[in-house]
Order: structure tokens, then C-alpha cells, then sequence
């Protein structure tokens, strides 16, 4: 890409003769006293430092949230606790990003401060949103409950409520003990902080230390004491329950948790007790409250996404029906929605048996349109029934001999049922799961609705994912799974960014490195392959967040898939095929995700929104600006780019103090001068062999540099000493004062900024090498002098097409080049440092041989077929 800014080209100069004059102000030999020397090196190394401190905070944060958008691909186990220590040690550790780059680049970017808090207060208030149990009395009767006051009574029993109190159906007289109460019971027992920390810090995928945790609090709530005045309430509710039913009454004391029977079922969560005795029921409530803490309710209520303050326990205390018989209706049949039907299942006696699976049932399927009308009957065999005992409890007795083949229910009971189903669906305005019991007298009571968990048809799961699928060719089984999916479509080689624009609708996008300009085709792509990449990265954090079947570090991918081949993506088990793999894409099309639609998968979202998209993908666009940055993810996107911007600029300081060089002695013509900041040369000498390098990425580019041989001066033409004078007549005057100038080096252990002279030309290498693929970049700086415009341009042309050719991406403007790869492994990143370094020495002073564009490409095909694409070695970047 060729963009003519003479406004860019003054601004380089200005930057570079800033730098070039501060760097060898920096390295100048007259070194003033040791003490000054030395705080000129602690500023350097501090600022260094602030640098490493960055880019640890960074690969955090990139790995955090990698680790997040995993948890929110729906197949991995995890809590509310989960979702609050992440989210928050993520804006702790961008707050260590803001102030190393404060440090780093002395308090440039103060500004982030409060852009910062103003994210910190959105994840707050999604964090820390309480669910307030409301001030009510302590017992409340049933039939004056409503559905709307789910926070007082729990959604089981306001339910129930409704149906008695507002739309007049047949349920049982009783009463509720209220949200209220329960918090009343357990700050009387100082309860909620003996729970809190351990129930925190509780990991819900360790089964032992669940159940561990689950009977220290279910004997610690057994052994507390019932309020006094909660213990009156309860005992004077009993007695105006026994006044309505009109005879000593046994009871049923259920659970009706703040969330359970809403959106979230808690179906058989929570305790209930059947056919309590009345001096039984503050025991029974006990044990109702402290089945909140029963491992799978913690189970549930974590993975729901439920913290401690929702963990609110309203119990119902209802007349005890005697059932002779029982049962579940379902208003739509839950495994198809499609289907007009109402499904009846029943047993003789008590429910309880239907409810918990523990009996073979009868079956009645119903017509809802007409309503009622009996559409077909199973009807089983049954030989036993759950009764109530008379003094308390249940008991199992075996039917009479005459009732084992008969119907449970009768068809006028059937008919009512499904009446009542109806109004109960229409009324809650959604299919409804009923309870219900037959008196003795024959009279129907509804004992619980609740919304309908249904399974729609479409969303089936499929068969399970083969690693392989038999019968299809493999063609690359390697790399990294960015984000998870399968994908088919026709491969895009990308050879370079500007053919994103030409990226057709369903293409599987395949490149040498990743990009986070990438976005702008995810929409349309049907998965991404890359060369090189990190699951961790910013490009990967965008797939995940568009739901891009993505595979990074494939290594090969570029060299192996052709443009234009169609392939499947199985993202799944890393897996590339050749051709269309129809049960991968059927797979693909019926998989579910089981926990998608739960509250802690919404919260999850809501928070993600606050710290993982990435709108700042071109550093060199308009929009990249510390106002622009609305997440975290923007925020470490900037920071990361402008740090190593500063780190380019490490020299510009014009109070800085001079310090003593090390000088390099290596064999090759450029008098190099080194600094080091941390472990980079070996210590206390005055001269460096290469043995005495121990910088990652210096040690590489020297590397190259000596394993080339280096030019001598231009062969001697018909023009000798004239055409010599001719030639630097045209060479601008501060440039020739600088031809002799020195090359210098910063250097640490991982780090490199390395400026160049040689001749007329001028480079700037900038690189990190370390373990961590994310910190890991080459920036290549290039502004040419001497030479007619025509050679000049050459020479232009010729190091922009090399740079591509090692995966640069390179932006030209006249003849200054600004090149940058970033995300390559070590090794690789020490690979294109050496090749970086034999190209110094091939470019020396090159252009006075480049006479037309032929010889220009002749010296390109040289290099790249020597030096680049060796056929014994693997291909750079891969």
C-alpha cells in the first residue's frame, strides 16, 4: 500500500532526528560523573521494567478473558463466584496497564483513569445487583398471596396463591412463612455470616468438599433456635388453618425458594414434608430452610448463577390433601411443543410417587382443541400406593386386586384437569407443569403450577462428535482451537489485507498470521485458519465473541490448503477436511448449548459486554484514541500498541544523563554501541563479543549480520572519482554529516531497540522475544538517503516486497517503510531477525547498483530463494 504524505514524511524526520540526537546524546563517551551515569540508567531500566510489567498484565488479561468467552461457549461448569474474581482481577490487573503506561510513557495517558471506573461501575452494578427481600409479616395466609409478590412468598406458593385467592380454583387452605421470616431466622442466629465466606469460595466440580460444606450447614441450621416471635406466628397461623379446614388437620410443609417454580424450576431441588402433625412444623421448617444447602441445590443454584442473597427460602404450610389419587399435568407435551395435546400422568394415592419417578404411571393423552377430549390411554399396571398414615407420614400399601388394571382417574376428572390447565396457561400466559390430588371425596385440588420446561424439536442434541470422521481425508490435524464451532466453505487465501474487501459471503478465510481487521469479514466468514496466532489474542477474542469457528498456529495452513478448495472445519477436535463433511455440519446444526438460556449465562453476557469487545482494530485509523476505548479489551488493545511505541522512543529525553556504551566487537562494518537494561550483556565489561550477548533477539539479528558477507565499496566505473563527487553532490547535507555515525543498541534480556547507520541509510529494529506468544513483535523502520529518486524508489520497492515476503506488514510512504509482526512464537520471531540481519547486509548502500527494475528484481527473487524460501527448510511463518 503506497500513500504520498509529505505531512507523514516531515513528521518522521522530526521523530528520527529527535531520536538520533538523544540516542547518541545518550551513548556519548565524555560520560559526566558515575552517580550521574548511573540515574541515567535507572530511569532507562525503570521505564524498561514498567514496560515488562505491562506485558505480563496484558497476557493476564488476554488470558482471563480467553478464559471467560470459553466459559461462555456453554460446555464447561462454572458459578457466580467464578464470574465476579475474574471479571474483577481483570479490571485489577488493566488498572496495572493504565499505570505502566503512565510510567512508561511519563503520565501520557491519565485519562484512562476514569475511562476506566466507568467500566469498573458498569461490571459493578451487574455484579453487585441484591436482591431485597421485603419487610412483610411473618406468616401470611394463602389466599392472600398473588403471583406478583414472588419476593415475599417465593414463586410456589404466590402461585398458589393466585389460583386460590384470585381465580377461585379448588387448591388447599394454608399459609406461607414468609422471606421475611427466614431472614429473620437467620440473623437471629447470626447464620448468613457463618455461611458466606465458606459458600464463596465453594468450588462447585469438587463432589467431596459439597457434601462436606452441605452437612456442616445442614446441622448448623437444625441445632438453631426459631425466633420467639416467629415461633407464635407460626403456631397461631396452624391455628386458624385448623378453624378453616374444620377438623384437626395434618399438613404438607413445601418449599418455595425466591427463584424456584419461575423461569428456573429448582425442580426436586428443596425439601418438602407430607403429612406433617402440627407440633411437627417448626422442625419440618427447619429442615425445609437448610435444604437450600443440600449439595445439588448449591449445584444448581451456582450454576444458575444464583449468589447467596438469592438463596431466600419462603416456606408454605398446606392442609393435607388424603389422596386417593395423584398426580403431573403438562399443558404441551415438553419433548414437542408442536404437538395440541395435554399430557395427564397419574397414580392411585399420593402424587409424590408421579413427581419423583419411583412408579410406572397412567397415561392420558387430551385434546386441547376441543378442550378435554380424550385422545388415547395407557394404562398401567399398579400394585402399590403411597397413603397418609394417621398419626403422620406416609406409608407404601399395596392396591386392591380389583383397581390394579383400572384408570386412576376418571374421565370426568380428566376433563376438569384439563380445563383447569388451560385457564392456568392462559392466566400465567405460558404451558404450565401442575400438581395435582383427588380427595377422598372425589374433589380435584391444585397443589402447584409452574412454568413448562419445554425442549423444542429443533433444538435437539445430536448424536456425540467423533474425533474423526471415518471415510473423509484429513488434511491438517494441527493447532491451536480459538474458538470452538464446525464451518464449510470455500478457502480465501489471504495474501494481504486489502483483499479483506474482496472476501466473498461463506468463505473459510485462511492466513499466514492473525489480525484483528479480521472483524470486518467474520460476519460473512464460515470459519478462520491461521499460520500463527494465540488463543489468547485480540483476533481470537473477536472470533469468539462472533461465534467463528477459529483454529490459530496451524503452521502449515497456507502452504497446504489452496485457494478456492472447499474444506470443513471441525474447530471441535482441530480437525481440517478436505471436501464437505455433511454429519460435521449436521452436527453443527442441531448441537445445543444446555446452559445458554440460564440467569448465569445472562449475566455472564452482560458482563462480557463491559470487558471483551474490541473496537479499536487499526492502530493507524482515525478512531484509535484513549476516547474510543469503551471496554477493557480496547483499553489493553491501546496500551499494548502505544507501549511499544514509547519503547521505540526510548532515547527521547532531553534532560537525560549520558551513560557509558558497550562497545561490540563482532566482525562485521558498523560500529555498534550497546546499553543494557536488564541481563542483556554480560556484566561489567567495556567490550562485547558475541559470546558476551546474551539478548534474545540482538544475539539473532547479529547472527545474521555475521553470516553474511558484507559489500565493499561500489566497483570503479568509467566516471571514477568524479561520478563518486557527482553522487554525494546529491546527497542532502545533515545527511552526509551523519555517514560515520555510530549504530546503537538497547538491549535486555528479551528486548532490542536497535538503531541503525549505514551509509546514507538509516533502519530502526525494534523486537521482543520471549516465551509468551503475545509479546512478541518485530517493528522495522527504513528511511533511505543518497541516490536519484528513481534508485531510491527502487530500493523502496525492493525492501517492502523482502518484508512481505518474512509476513511483514508493511506501510509505505515515499521512501520511508514502517513495518510491523507481531504473535510469532520465539523461534520464529529469532528466525526473521536473522534473516532481518542478513538483509542489513544485502541492502548496504544496494541502490547504486539498481539501474532499471529488472536488476531490482532479480536482487528480490535472489534473496527470497536464499534466504527466505530454502527448499530444505520449512517456510517462514508457518
Amino acid at each position: 500500500m503506497v500513500i504520498v504524505s509529505p505531512e507523514l514524511v516531515k513528521s518522521f524526520w522530526r521523530r528520527y532526528n529527535y531520536f538520533m540526537f538523544n540516542i547518541s546524546k545518550l551513548f556519548k563517551k565524555n560520560a559526566k560523573s558515575a552517580q550521574q551515569t548511573e540515574t541515567a540508567k535507572i530511569v532507562l531500566t525503570r521505564r524498561y521494567h514498567a514496560f515488562q510489567k505491562l506485558l505480563a498484565a496484558n497476557n493476564q488479561v488476554l488470558e482471563l478473558m480467553a478464559d471467560m468467552e470459553e466459559k461462555s461457549s456453554g460446555e464447561y461448569l462454572f458459578d457466580m463466584h467464578y464470574i465476579k474474581t475474574s471479571s474483577r482481577l481483570i479490571g485489577h490487573k488493566v488498572l496495572t496497564i493504565i499505570k505502566s503506561l503512565n510510567d512508561l510513557s511519563r503520565d501520557k495517558y491519565l485519562i484512562f483513569e476514569k475511562i476506566h471506573e466507568n467500566i469498573q461501575q458498569g461490571v459493578d452494578e451487574i455484579l453487585e445487583h441484591k436482591m431485597e427481600v421485603p419487610v412483610s409479616d411473618l406468616v401470611i395466609p394463602l389466599e392472600e398471596l398473588s403471583s406478583r409478590e414472588v419476593t415475599v412468598a417465593g414463586g410456589k406458593i404466590a402461585n398458589l396463591g393466585e389460583i386460590k385467592g384470585r381465580l377461585n380454583l379448588p387448591a388447599p387452605w394454608g399459609f406461607v412463612i414468609s422471606s421475611y421470616a427466614f431472614v429473620k431466622f437467620m440473623d437471629h442466629n447470626k447464620l448468613s455470616e457463618k455461611i458466606s465466606e465458606k459458600l464463596l469460595s465453594l468450588r462447585i466440580d469438587n463432589l467431596e468438599e459439597l457434601n462436606r460444606f452441605s452437612k456442616e450447614i445442614y446441622s448448623l441450621i437444625l441445632e438453631s433456635e426459631i425466633p420467639p416471635d416467629l415461633d407464635e406466628a407460626i403456631q397461631g397461623a396452624y391455628s386458624g388453618l385448623l378453624k378453616k379446614a374444620g377438623k384437626q388437620a395434618m399438613v404438607s410443609v413445601r418449599s418455595s425458594a425466591i427463584r424456584e417454580d419461575s423461569e428456573f424450576s429448582f425442580a426436586g431441588q428443596y425439601a418438602t414434608f407430607l403429612n406433617v402433625t402440627g407440633d411437627a412444623i417448626v422442625q419440618k421448617y427447619k429442615e425445609v430452610v437448610a435444604s437450600l444447602f443440600t449439595p445439588r441445590a448449591m449445584f444448581y443454584s451456582k450454576t444458575k448463577g444464583f449468589s447467596q442473597d438469592e438463596m431466600v427460602m419462603a416456606v408454605g404450610v398446606l392442609h393435607m390433601v388424603d389422596a386417593s389419587a395423584g398426580g403431573v399435568m403438562y399443558t404441551r407435551d415438553p419433548t414437542d411443543a408442536e404437538k395440541d395435546h395435554i399430557l395427564i400422568n397419574s397414580v392411585y394415592g399420593l402424587g409424590k410417587a408421579v413427581v419423583d419417578g419411583t412408579f410406572s404411571t397412567d397415561t392420558f393423552t387430551v385434546s386441547r382443541h376441543p378442550a378435554g377430549s380424550l385422545i388415547s390411554r395407557n394404562i398401567v399396571h399398579k400394585d402399590k400406593m403411597l397413603i397418609c398414615r394417621e398419626d403422620g407420614g406416609i406409608e407404601e400399601i399395596p392396591v386392591t386386586e380389583d383397581r390394579r388394571e383400572t384408570p386412576s382417574l376418571t374421565d370426568e376428572q380428566i376433563n376438569t384437569l384439563a380445563h383447569y390447565g388451560l385457564e392456568l396457561e392462559n392466566h400465567f400466559g405460558a404451558a404450565q407443569d401442575i400438581e395435582f390430588a383427588v380427595g377422598s371425596d372425589g374433589q380435584i385440588y391444585l397443589l402447584q403450577s409452574r412454568p413448562l420446561q419445554i425442549v423444542f424439536s429443533g433444538a435437539a442434541t445430536g448424536p456425540s462428535l467423533p474425533t474423526r470422521m471415518e471415510g473423509y481425508n484429513v488434511i491438517l490435524d494441527k493447532g491451536v482451537i480459538a474458538s470452538k464451532g464446525i464451518g464449510y466453505g470455500k478457502a480465501f487465501i489471504l495474501k494481504d489485507d486489502e483483499e479483506l474487501k474482496e472476501f466473498p459471503e461463506g468463505a473459510v478465510l485462511v492466513a499466514k498470521h492473525t489480525n484483528p481487521k479480521y472483524v470486518t469479514i467474520m460476519n460473512k466468514a464460515a470459519a478462520i485458519i491461521t499460520d500463527v496466532g494465540s488463543a489468547t489474542g485480540h483476533m481470537a477474542s473477536l472470533s469468539r465473541e462472533y461465534r467463528v469457528p477459529t483454529i490459530l498456529d496451524a503452521e502449515v495452513a497456507t502452504g497446504i490448503i489452496k485457494d478456492g478448495q472447499e474444506i470443513t472445519v471441525d474447530a471441535i477436535n482441530c480437525n481440517i477436511y478436505e471436501g464437505k463433511v455433511d454429519e460435521l455440519i449436521e452436527y453443527a446444526r442441531k448441537k445445543k448449548e444446555p446452559f445458554r438460556d440460564t440467569h448465569l449465562f445472562k449475566t455472564l453476557e452482560k458482563i462480557l459486554k463491559w470487558i471483551v469487545p474490541l473496537s479499536l482494530t487499526d492502530p493507524q485509523g482515525e478512531d484509535f484514541s484513549p476516547q474510543n476505548c469503551k471496554t477493557y479489551h480496547d483499553i489493553t488493545r491501546f496500551a499494548h500498541e502505544m507501549a511499544m511505541h514509547e519503547m521505540f522512543n526510548l532515547g527521547e529525553s532531553q534532560d537525560m544523563d549520558e551513560v557509558k556504551p558497550v562497545t561490540l566487537i563482532a566482525g562485521i562494518p558498523v560500529n555498534v554501541q550497546l546499553l543494557d537494561l536488564d541481563g542483556g550483556i554480560r556484566e561489567n565489561i567495556k567490550k562485547a563479543t558475541p559470546e558476551d550477548i546474551y539478548s534474545v533477539p540482538f544475539s539473532a539479528i547479529l547472527k545474521g549480520m555475521k553470516n553474511m558477507k558484507w559489500p565493499g565499496p561500489p566497483p570503479a566505473d568509467a566516471k571514477g572519482f568524479l561520478g563518486m563527487l557527482a553522487h554525494t553532490a546529491s546527497v542532502p547535507e545533515n545527511q552526509l554529516q551523519e555517514m560515520g555515525k555510530s549504530s546503537y543498541g538497547v538491549v535486555s534480556k528479551h528486548y532490542m531497540n536497535f538503531s541503525i547507520r549505514l551509509g546514507y541509510h538509516f533502519s530502526l529494529i525494534e523486537a521482543y522475544a520471549g516465551e509468551n506468544i503475545n509479546d512478541n513483535y518485530i517493528k522495522f523502520f527504513f528511511k533511505g538517503g543518497g541516490a536519484a529518486q528513481d534508485r531510491r524508489l527502487r530500493r523502496v520497492r525492493l525492501i517492502t516486497e523482502i518484508l512481505k515476503h518474512m509476513d511483514f506488514r508493511v506501510t509505505v510512504t515515499e521512501d520511508v517503510i514502517d513495518a510491523v509482526m507481531t504473535k510469532y512464537k520465539q523461534e520464529k520471531i529469532e528466525q526473521k531477525l536473522m534473516i532481518l540481519g542478513k538483509f542489513t547486509a544485502y541492502t548496504k548502500q544496494l541502490d547504486m547498483v539498481m539501474y532499471n527494475d529488472a536488476i531490482t528484481d532479480m536482487y528480490i527473487d535472489q534473496f527470497v530463494k536464499e534466504h527466505i524460501k530454502k527448499p530444505s527448510s520449512t517456510p517462514d511463518g508457518q
